[in-house]
């Protein structure tokens, strides 16, 4: 059973997703910390709300970008404010109704507690393509599968 702690901050996950997929800049920006940081699939670092507000708001005005499906793996607290959320991802392309296995992702978040609310300090969405093991991409992809 979860924590009310726990709840919490994977409600901040969640909606770090739901602004992904309502394709929200300013929402997801205004999940982190004033000087947050988001790494992204591709490498790109955003530091700060500001810049990750300016990283992806023409990301969604000018791409289609494809929705996650996501699921909350591991939440464990490092201190009674700070915590790591890990989680994984698979994309659903526009136009497309199965999630495409060489998006699928690791989320990483470490998230602060500060005057009573849960900000991200650092999101990383690193690619999980297991170079060498197609096995484990399966295993993920079809993990996620059951989310549809």
């Amino acid at each position: 059973m979860q924590t009310n702690k726990e709840k919490a901050v994977e409600e901040v996950y969640n909606n770090l997703i739901a602004a992904w997929n309502n394709r929200d800049a300013e929402k997801m920006a205004d999940l982190f910390t004033e000087n947050g940081e988001s790494i992204g699939f591709d490498g790109s670092q955003s530091i700060g709300r500001e810049e990750i507000f300016s990283h992806l708001h023409p990301i969604f005005k000018d791409h289609p970008t494809a929705p996650f499906i996501s699921k909350v793996k591991d939440i464990r607290f490092l201190t009674e404010e700070t915590v790591i959320l890990r989680a994984i991802a698979g994309m659903i392309p526009p136009g497309e109704e199965d999630i495409r296995s060489e998006m699928n992702t690791h989320h990483t978040l470490v998230l602060v507690e500060q005057d009573d609310e849960w900000k991200i300090e650092l999101f990383q969405n690193t690619p999980a393509q297991f170079h060498g093991r197609p096995e484990l991409v399966h295993e993920m992809t079809n993990e996620l599968r059951t989310l549809l």
